[in-house]
Parts: structure tokens; C-alpha cells; sequence
């Protein structure tokens, strides 16, 4: 008899989860990936284009970057990706994977390939790991790292 209910009780726990909204329903999760990669695409344009009203809004007051230079803030990404030091000629972005920590915690993880230079040239391709939180009704970025692919 209680091997029978150990499945019941496992399927309640599951949907009771479901309910209070600890885990997206796969639904909300496509759409979840589908704002993001929408964000992170939107970010590589405003990098090629020196927008950094752009991270003003983007970028969480907290973000931290780990790039090949080191850590940075939000306001030192803001006035390097405003400032025309670097040169993006084209990138590509693919391999596009969401993972949700929880409901407003989702890394999105990706492959980047870019031609840029930024007195000397950007280290390409690159794996990206980009954090989002959603604080109040927004998505914001909290943590973007990139790591070389070496070939």
C-alpha cells in the first residue's frame, strides 16, 4: 500500500510547486527565454552601437561583468560601452539555453563570435553566461562573464 501512494504523494508535491509558482510552467519558461534572448540581442546592438543609454536601463544598480580586463560595475560599463575606444564590425550569437534558478533567477547561457576591437582585438569565440533577476515587472542583468573557447 505505500508504494502506491509514494507516486500520489510525489505527483501532489510536484503540482502544489507548480501552484505557488516555485517552478515556471514550461510555457512561461519559453516565453521567459524568448524576452531574454530578445534583451541579450538588444544588447549586442547597443554595444555595436555605442549605446550606453541603453545599459543605463539594462543593467541592474548591482551588475557586476567579469571580462577579460577584469570585474566592472554598472557605471564603468555604461561609459566604456558609450565611449568609442572599441570597434564591434559584426558578432553572432547562438546556442541559445535558459535555465531557471527560480521564478525572477534565470541564466541564460549562449556561444558568441565577434570581430571587435578594442585597441587590440576582443578574444573570439566566447561562451557567454549572462543572470537575470526580475526585480518589480523587469528583467535586469545582474552578471555577464564571458569565457574563451580556445581552439
Amino acid at each position: 500500500m505505500k508504494l502506491r501512494t509514494l507516486p500520489i504523494a510525489f505527483v501532489a508535491v510536484v503540482l502544489l510547486a507548480y501552484r505557488l509558482g516555485a517552478i515556471p510552467e514550461s510555457s512561461d519558461v519559453v516565453v521567459i527565454k524568448e524576452q531574454l534572448i530578445k534583451l541579450e540581442k538588444q544588447s549586442w546592438e547597443a554595444w555595436k552601437n555605442r549605446d550606453g543609454k541603453f545599459f543605463q536601463d539594462f543593467l541592474s544598480d548591482d551588475h557586476v561583468e567579469v571580462g577579460f580586463g577584469g570585474v566592472s560595475n554598472k557605471a564603468e560599463i555604461v561609459s566604456f560601452v558609450g565611449s568609442p575606444v572599441c570597434t564591434v564590425k559584426s558578432y553572432q550569437l547562438n546556442q541559445f539555453e535558459l535555465k531557471m534558478l527560480d521564478k525572477n533567477t534565470a541564466l541564460l547561457t549562449y556561444r558568441e563570435a565577434q570581430d571587435t576591437v578594442c585597441h587590440n582585438p576582443v578574444p573570439s569565440p566566447c561562451w557567454v553566461s549572462s543572470l537575470y533577476m526580475k526585480r518589480g515587472d523587469r528583467w535586469l542583468n545582474v552578471l555577464y562573464q564571458q569565457t574563451e573557447i580556445h581552439k
